[in-house]
């Protein structure tokens, strides 16, 4: 084994530029699989893990006091099915008629509960303490960022006494907006009963009907309002990541056929081209198995190195994607990080597939005498592409040229494998820049051409503000009066109540000039009656509601039904839209929160600013803050980080090809060049024959790529495209696509190409 190890590392040493592709490829390899498995294993793993340590509720079922009492729901938890249930909680819908904890007016509901703990739906409390006495509320603030310094704040409900913010907190089960002790909770006039169950098997919405109509068995028809179910909970939870798996299982795919090709190609070949050196070994007396052993360890050296290095790039780029996809969840809390069993995975299976990629033609050289394996690799077998090099070399195309296009058909099954990276490589470039035109379509939507925006806060003294002077109407002539003015649209931001859900949404009310563009609707229409609403998808699926469904909204004893007539492109999952009309029927004086302006081209933002102020004090101007991109960031750079490691593997297979076929025919080259071949038309034989893989490729690549690109669109959960967003397939398009097969293929043959126009005549000849 001494002699084994010491050959290989000789080996390891002296290609250099061989252990340095294998490295590379299995290091971009391995970067890209363990991407692709760590936003795949993320997406349902942090819910889980959360919701069991909270011993989170299966359904959070809300009771009519009117028509049940305490004694026959606690009687509930002794049902036959019951894991472990908690309550029955006292329950009640309390309005805040301002702003209040930076969120709009409106509804709350608050429960009482003695302490954060027992068998179902721990809360867990972030900061402050659990209410101990009258007065005092601890506020469901899950995604709140600097909560300590609101501690203390005093929130006046109508109808109720005042209460006092003692502490922030978070419950899985998001079962209710605020927590008061019992004896607190007699005061705010409660009007439900609330009951929290766990069942032995929840696993579906099937499951969970059953259990409840068990649960529910001998109790008084109509008396159970609303039931609230965990899987409706989890999908919040991941909504965003969920949006991205439809292209990150793409991507992890493209990366995980692209590696296993690559890997087996890179590694098979540097073997075949070590058949001179493995029977030289055999010629000194090293046995086949130790040939086979030899260069086995030669290609895991660097296979390990990079499969290593490959973990902790892929582990450190991990961490900040899965970040941007658990960006603003809406329940609970999440540990964000690779699951570990992914970089194991990694670290085991690359160098097993390095192994097993190099087991085949090493077994092929143990058979081999030391004479056939010193002459097996030197040189294509006779008469093999030759047929296609003749028939190429009585066109008019110059020698150079005709003799690189027929260099591939030499070896068959390599080339095959080369041009199957190359297409995956081109196919992985299509489908990106598909998905960045879509998305940069969908960012422009609803944005109108020229002028600059101003938005304009409307003061008021519950937020230590000066109240404007005139009314809201009198305001929205100021602000068309005012020079530059274009349009002017008024925005009431509220949070209403849905019937038969325990947790209120927010309201986005819009009227005057062009309010309809403030829904960005690109499926169905704009609300045009008072009871019409436009709803993401995001709320549609959690919801578990569509296009045409009606529900119903209320607001300080008031409801309203309404219909959803729209799809905007995306949305918050608690976030409905709607007109001024909507509003007028739940408050009966609506007051606009802030006004839009819409400037006309050329007119100056900072004197329309100025004037504003002037006029009123109480309307406080601003440009609107920078939009961050959101989804459009989110998948751009997914994308780009993916072609980037993508093109990089099918760039250095292709490198790797071109270097086996230019030390399989070094003696080729060095009688070329003895009969005049120059240096300049050796590089345009070797490119050559790459750029036409390379082209054929990208025709190949194309097709699928614009395929993937539809598969993913039609699937993203939080966003919904118009047809014209995703028709983004134009000549100039595809005319440059398919240039990037070749690109691909000249990047990864130019070096060996330069190599081999440097080789010395006098010293191929000689050593061959």
């Amino acid at each position: 084994m001494s002699a084994v190890w010491a050959a290989s590392r000789a080996a390891v040493k002296r290609r250099r530029l061989q252990t340095t592709a294998i490295g590379l490829v299995v290091l971009c390899s391995t970067t890209t699989v363990l991407l692709a498995l760590s936003v795949l294993a993320a997406v349902a793993a942090p819910f889980d893990s959360a919701f069991t340590r909270q011993r989170g509720a299966h359904v959070v079922a809300t009771f009519d006091a009117a028509r049940t009492s305490d004694a026959q729901l606690a009687a509930t938890a002794r049902q036959p099915g019951v894991q472990a249930a908690a309550g029955p909680f006292g329950e009640a819908v309390i309005e805040l008629p301002t702003e209040w904890l930076g969120r709009p007016p409106g509804p709350l509901t608050v429960v009482g509960r003695a302490d954060p703990g027992g068998p179902v739906d721990r809360v867990e409390l972030r900061s402050g303490h659990w209410p101990a006495t009258a007065g005092e509320i601890v506020v469901n603030m899950p995604n709140g960022g600097d909560s300590a310094n609101l501690l203390g704040t005093e929130l006046t409900p109508t109808g109720a006494p005042p209460l006092t913010v003692v502490g922030f907190a978070t419950s899985m089960s998001k079962s209710a907006g605020a927590w008061v002790t019992p004896e607190q909770l007699t005061a705010l006039h409660p009007t439900a009963l609330q009951m929290l169950y766990r069942f032995p098997t929840a696993s579906d919405d099937r499951q969970i009907r059953q259990a409840m109509a068990t649960v529910t068995t001998g109790l008084p028809a109509d008396s159970l309002t609303s039931a609230q179910s965990y899987l409706t909970l989890k999908q919040a939870f991941s909504a965003q990541a969920n949006s991205y798996l439809p292209f990150m299982t793409v991507f992890g795919m493209l990366g995980l056929l692209l590696s296993v090709l690559i890997v087996g190609n890179v590694v098979s070949g540097a073997v075949v081209s070590g058949y001179r050196h493995i029977g030289v070994l055999k010629a000194l007396g090293f046995t086949p198995n130790q040939v086979v052993a030899v260069y086995l360890a030669m290609v895991s050296v660097p296979a390990v190195a990079g499969c290593v290095l490959g973990a902790l790039l892929g582990t450190g780029l991990a961490r900040p994607i899965l970040g941007v996809a658990f960006t603003g969840i809406e329940t609970g809390t999440a540990a964000i990080g690779t699951p570990a069993w992914v970089p194991v995975v990694c670290l085991l299976a690359m160098p097993v597939l390095v192994v097993l990629a190099a087991l085949l033609p090493a077994l092929r050289a143990h058979r081999l005498s030391a004479a056939q394996a010193i002459t097996a690799g030197s040189a294509p077998r006779a008469g093999r592409g030759l047929r296609v090099q003749r028939a190429l070399g009585g066109t008019r195309l110059p020698r150079s040229v005709s003799l690189g296009l027929g260099q591939p058909f030499a070896r068959p099954a390599r080339t095959a494998l080369s041009m199957a990276a190359i297409v995956l490589g081109v196919t992985t470039v299509t489908l990106t820049i598909g998905l960045t035109s879509t998305m940069l379509a969908a960012a422009g939507t609803g944005r109108s051409d020229g002028g600059a925006e101003v938005q304009v806060a409307v003061g008021s003294p519950a937020e230590q503000r000066t109240a404007p002077k005139l009314s809201d109407s009198q305001t929205e002539a100021l602000l068309r009066s005012l020079p530059g003015a274009r349009q002017v649209t008024a925005r009431g931001l509220v949070r209403v109540g849905l019937v038969g859900y325990t947790q209120p949404v927010f309201g986005d009310f819009y009227g005057g000039d062009d309010w309809a563009s403030q829904a960005r609707v690109v499926k169905g229409r704009p609300p045009t009656g008072p009871d019409e609403v436009v709803a993401g998808p995001a709320f549609l699926n959690q919801h578990g509601l569509r296009l045409g469904d009606r529900l119903t909204l209320y607001l300080d004893g008031r409801q309203l039904p309404v219909t959803i007539v729209g799809e905007p492109l995306a949305g918050n999952a608690q976030a409905l839209t709607s007109n001024w009309q909507t509003l007028a029927r739940l408050v009966p004086d609506p007051h606009a929160g802030e006004y839009h302006v819409r400037l006309a081209p050329g007119a100056d933002a900072k004197a329309y600013i100025e004037a504003v102020q002037a006029a009123d004090p109480g309307l406080h101007p601003s440009l609107p803050a920078p939009d961050g991109g959101g989804p459009t960031v989110a998948v751009v750079g997914f994308s780009t980080v993916f072609t980037v490691l993508l093109t990089v593997v099918a760039a250095l297979g292709v490198f790797n090809t071109v270097l086996l076929n230019i030390r399989e025919r070094r003696r080729d080259l060095g009688m070329l060049k003895s009969i005049g071949m120059t240096p300049r038309q050796v590089v345009a034989m070797t490119v050559t024959s790459a750029a036409g893989l390379g082209a054929v490729s990208g025709l190949l690549g194309i097709p699928l790529g614009i395929v993937a690109h539809r598969l993913i669109v039609d699937h993203v959960e939080v966003l919904v495209f118009a047809e014209s967003m995703k028709n983004v397939w134009h000549a100039p398009h595809l005319a440059g696509l398919a240039l990037a097969g070749v690109v691909i293929a000249v990047l990864g043959a130019l070096i060996p190409a330069r190599a081999a126009a440097r080789l010395p005549i006098a010293e191929v000849l000689h050593n061959e």
